[in-house]
């Protein structure tokens, strides 16, 4: 089933995420301004990630299409609709980044992982995927771990930021 197909008996929301959702309808002004928030609810009270069944739930909830609230899942880097590694590692690929080595940074994480981009790790510590641009040019290359950068990148240097997420 595609999320883009209509939803005859949706999922229904955790009760402790439905009633999150009802405090915050109290303080946004339409079912659009709680979405963001209720996506976050609805993603941790997943695992981390938002199969259909969780857009769809949360577009019955909020009483809006499910195609809208795909729309804003598939838009922002925070929404995940795989499963995600407890660590989010993101690759940057621009143009200062490939010149100086993201290409071989990413090999390092696929070596030293076990896993490819997109995938997680077997004890779901890791995951990582490449990322268009992290503004950080004049420090290529660079990686995020969760909320962190790491830039001037080696080999090695990965090899150690790794060690430093068992």
């Amino acid at each position: 089933m595609s999320v883009l197909e209509p939803q005859v008996d949706a999922p229904t929301l955790p009760a402790e995420v439905k009633a999150a959702i009802t405090e915050l309808r109290k303080r946004y002004p339409t079912a659009e301004a709680v979405l963001l928030p209720a996506l976050h609810l609805a993603q941790k009270a997943w695992g981390g990630w938002l199969p259909d069944a969780a857009i769809a739930a949360v577009a019955a909830e909020l009483g809006l299409p499910v195609t809208k609230v795909y729309g804003v899942v598939t838009f922002y880097d925070l929404y995940h609709q795989n499963p995600v590694g407890k660590h989010r590692i993101r690759v940057c690929t621009n143009l200062a980044c490939q010149l100086r080595g993201a290409e071989e940074i990413m090999e390092v994480l696929h070596a030293e992982l076990g896993v490819g981009e997109d995938e997680v790790t077997p004890d779901g510590r890791c995951s990582f995927v490449h990322f268009e641009c992290l503004g950080s040019c004049d420090t290529a290359p660079m990686m995020m771990v969760d909320d962190d950068y790491h830039e001037n990148l080696t080999p090695q240097s990965v090899r150690t930021i790794l060690q430093g997420l068992k």
